[in-house]
């Protein structure tokens, strides 16, 4: 029966430093994983070729391919870490841009405006006011249009 005192320290270290080492192969292995996947300048069958040579041969496959392509792996990451940031800032921005839109009640006021200008007609008037009621027009379309029109 061994106990904690039959473990010498520099066991517990080399221990250690194995597992930790064992770990780092398998965060390094599912990397080159990823950016095999993640390169669009590869053919299909160069895809497949690398994910072979790596799963057959892994330890001469990662340290081939960290010596042939290691260099751009880190532009691959930075190029969609970089693509992801724009499409979430145009997500964000386009979401902010749809709270601009005139609220109903504005765009009733401007239909009333126009319609007092003599602009539109009354019948023009509540065919725009249903469309804004509904929530599938505005009135700013409705003017330009008639605007347009030569009204």
């Amino acid at each position: 029966m061994y106990l904690a005192y039959d473990y010498p320290l520099m066991s517990v270290f080399w221990s250690m430093l194995v597992f930790f080492l064992w770990i780092m192969w398998f965060v390094l292995l599912f990397r080159i994983v990823v950016d095999i996947f993640r390169d669009d300048d590869m053919s299909g069958w160069g895809k497949a070729g690398w994910l072979a040579f790596v799963v057959l041969l892994p330890f001469l496959g990662v340290f081939v391919y960290v010596i042939a392509r290691g260099k751009n792996m880190g532009h691959r990451e930075v190029a969609q870490a970089r693509a992801q940031h724009e499409a979430f800032e145009s997500y964000v921005r386009d979401t902010a841009r749809g709270a601009d839109r005139p609220s109903s009640v504005d765009e009733l006021a401007r239909l009333s405006e126009i319609k007092s200008r003599g602009d539109i007609t009354e019948e023009e008037f509540h065919r725009a006011k249903e469309l804004v009621l509904s929530g599938s027009g505005s009135s700013a379309r409705t003017g330009a249009a008639h605007a347009a029109a030569g009204r």
